[in-house]
């Protein structure tokens, strides 16, 4: 699909590299160089069995493997994802809990409101808005999360605070809100109505019995998040300039260059089915009636 999808896409490959007032003759030779003249079938053949062998083939941009720009820019959000998920997972799960142990009280519609308020808000918007408070006027962080050659740990996560906080705002109210969901319906099972007329000490019930099965569902949530995290992020990636998966993806759309978008999309397809294969492994270890029905 992202295959035939990129070729409807408007322009000539040739004229994209050459530029506009290059002779046709030459855009034609170019593309019959790059094999982008021959039947649609015939290059997806080969660019799939090519994939398959790990050749990502050769970028029509910078005419050298795709494979090292893929694999730079999947590291580069990976580092912006942990970033954004070690912020955004405690706190939002913190966040539901909290909202869950003060069921329609005024904290409960705070955090509930507040958080589903951010997230229907556009990356592009919070961004900007983040931008200028952060960036122009208290000048407390980098407008861009290029970072300088040869930077130490701790600077490209100075860099990388402002750029994870827009996504720590898109992600908070949805993991917060299936958490308060999980917590609710966990508070109100009768092995937790067990536990408190034991005379267990409420505490511990919530440790001990509520927790662990509120949670539940909100690994899902949370797995695939983390796909998103990875390789849904052209928009913030192209407003921080930072050279991640999605920032590449987009330059490779730009400029027609098929390989460097076909590749730098598998990968993301990829990175999306191990997060839910995670997800659902964790859920049958920590499940033990799932653990327990696949044993019978």
């Amino acid at each position: 699909m992202v295959f035939l999808g990129g070729q409807v896409l408007p322009g000539n490959v040739g004229r994209a590299i050459l530029g506009p007032f290059a002779d046709q003759r030459a855009v034609d030779a170019l593309n019959h160089t790059l094999g982008v003249d021959r039947p649609l079938l015939t290059q997806y053949a080969t660019w799939i069995w090519n994939f398959v062998r790990g050749d990502m083939g050769t970028s029509y941009i910078f005419r050298s493997p795709v494979a090292p720009f893929v694999i730079d820019a999947l590291g580069n959000s990976m580092k912006l994802a942990a970033v954004a998920f070690v912020l955004v997972v405690p706190i939002g799960i913190l966040g539901g809990v909290v909202a869950a142990l003060n069921l329609n009280r005024p904290l409960d519609r705070i955090i509930s409101l507040g958080g589903l308020s951010v997230t229907v808000l556009p990356e592009f918007v919070t961004g900007i808005i983040l931008i200028l408070i952060f960036g122009v006027w208290l000048r407390w962080l980098p407008i861009s999360a290029a970072w300088p050659k040869d930077a130490g740990f701790f600077t490209q996560l100075y860099y990388l605070i402002l750029p994870s906080l827009p996504l720590f705002l898109v992600l908070f109210g949805y993991i917060a809100r299936m958490a308060r969901s999980g917590m609710i319906e966990a508070l109100d099972s009768d092995y937790t109505r067990t536990a408190v007329l034991k005379g267990l000490p409420w505490r511990t019930v919530i440790w001990r019995h509520v927790l662990r099965n509120a949670l539940l569902p909100t690994i899902t949530v949370i797995a695939t998040q983390t796909g998103y995290l990875i390789g849904g992020l052209v928009v913030i990636e192209t407003l921080f300039r930072y050279q991640g998966i999605g920032s590449l993806i987009f330059t490779a759309a730009r400029g027609k260059d098929f390989p460097m978008l076909e590749s730098g999309i598998l990968t993301i397809g990829i990175v999306y089915a191990v997060a839910t294969l995670i997800a659902d492994f964790l859920y049958s270890v920590l499940n033990p009636r799932i653990r327990l029905g696949s044993d019978q």
